[in-house]
């Protein structure tokens, strides 16, 4: 039998964020046969306590328990030259950071592979990250030997910003756990009320535009009076968020479901998947509710959203980003969704439900962004 090649995927802490799942369902999905899998947890001691499907047995955990991604430099540095696997793989900024900083202190020969997870000019642009950050992309990313982005117009964004060659960027669609989502139908969100059901998901944050989307919902009320919207996620806006339902008198049709360990579960019963961000990557939810056939309105919160959603038939673009805009987008969905189902093409959707998928990426290789 040849060698496996020793691979440690890299991120924070697992449960949570986007980034998380996606490291673990790469993690989950590497090959036994081809890969010896050692997964580092910079900030986590509690493995057990992770909110997440249980990785297989075979795959070792190195949970390094600093308080903070910067103070796990040392003990990340030591399990390295321990282990000296052929790749390190990183899978959120902070870790991206990290590893990049230490390059010139690993083994020789020592592949680092980053995941980046935003549209770099957006973040950069958001004004919510230190000023430094845009030094720190530009001084540690050229030390990547790749930087896999999620969709093309981010690896353009990246290497225009950066000014980073792009036979160092690769494209790789972010990984679905299928099996998860036809599983969580014999356990779905048990849906109030006649309807229409809106889904939101993700992080409580600004840059997610929940606030346009319950802005949004007051007027789609008044074309659909027993509208709702269900907003999985947790975060720094909830009290927010909640004022703003408060003040728009929805309070009885804006839901906080908190943080959803399978956010799964509530696609069956849900009208419309809403992705209503100011700027985004290529967020998981929008992907997974794709993949599980909901119809879906979302603005245009970045080249790899456009790209994903043009011209699909159960899919709707807002022409800009505003409260407006999203809800007459929202309504016309609304429209087209009621229109088929009563001639039938509701049962279209839900069959496309079990047929869809989008097959997760084979590490180390990976397709040049063109």
């Amino acid at each position: 039998m040849p060698q496996r090649a020793r691979i440690l995927l890299l991120i924070p802490h697992l449960g949570g964020g986007g980034a998380e799942q996606v490291m673990a369902l790469v993690a989950r999905g590497l090959s036994r046969e081809r890969f010896e899998v050692h997964l580092c947890l910079a900030t986590q001691t509690d493995v057990a306590a992770a909110r997440l499907p249980p990785l297989p047995a075979w795959i070792a955990v190195h949970a390094l328990g600093a308080k903070r991604v910067r103070a796990a430099m040392f003990p990340l540095l030591r399990l390295l030259w321990r282990l000296r696997p052929r790749a390190i793989f990183s899978g959120a900024p902070e870790t991206n950071f990290l590893a990049l900083l230490l390059r010139p202190l690993l083994p020789p020969g020592m592949q680092v592979l980053v995941r980046q997870s935003t549209t770099v000019s957006a973040a950069l642009s958001s004004g919510r990250l230190p000023g430094y950050t845009r030094l720190l992309y530009r001084l540690l990313y050229r030390r990547a030997d790749c930087v896999i982005c999620q969709s093309r117009a981010m690896a353009a964004d990246l290497a225009s910003e950066l000014g980073i060659g792009k036979e160092k960027i690769a494209v790789l669609p972010n990984p679905v756990d299928m099996e998860g989502i036809l599983a969580a139908r014999k356990r779905a969100y048990a849906w109030k009320g006649k309807g229409p059901h809106l889904l939101a998901v993700g992080r409580l944050s600004r840059e997610k535009g929940f606030d346009l989307l319950i802005e949004a919902l007051a007027a789609v009320r008044k074309r659909y009076p027993e509208a709702d919207l269900l907003i999985a996620g947790a975060g720094d806006e909830e009290m927010a968020l909640k004022e703003a339902s408060r003040a728009q008198g929805l309070e009885a049709a804006v839901h906080f479901a908190g943080h959803v360990d399978c956010p799964y579960t509530l696609f069956p019963g849900a009208t419309l998947f809403v992705l209503s961000s100011r700027y985004e990557g290529m967020p998981n939810a929008l992907i997974e509710a794709l993949a599980a056939g909901l119809p879906i309105v979302a603005t245009p919160a970045s080249g790899g959203v456009v790209d994903l959603l043009r011209g699909r038939a159960d899919a709707w673009l807002t022409e800009r980003i505003s409260a407006g805009v999203l809800a007459a987008t929202i309504v016309q969905a609304l429209g087209r969704i009621e229109n088929e189902g009563k001639a039938g093409g509701a049962s279209r959707r839900v069959a496309a439900f079990p047929g869809a998928t989008i097959p997760p990426p084979a590490l180390p290789s990976a397709r040049p962004a063109n």
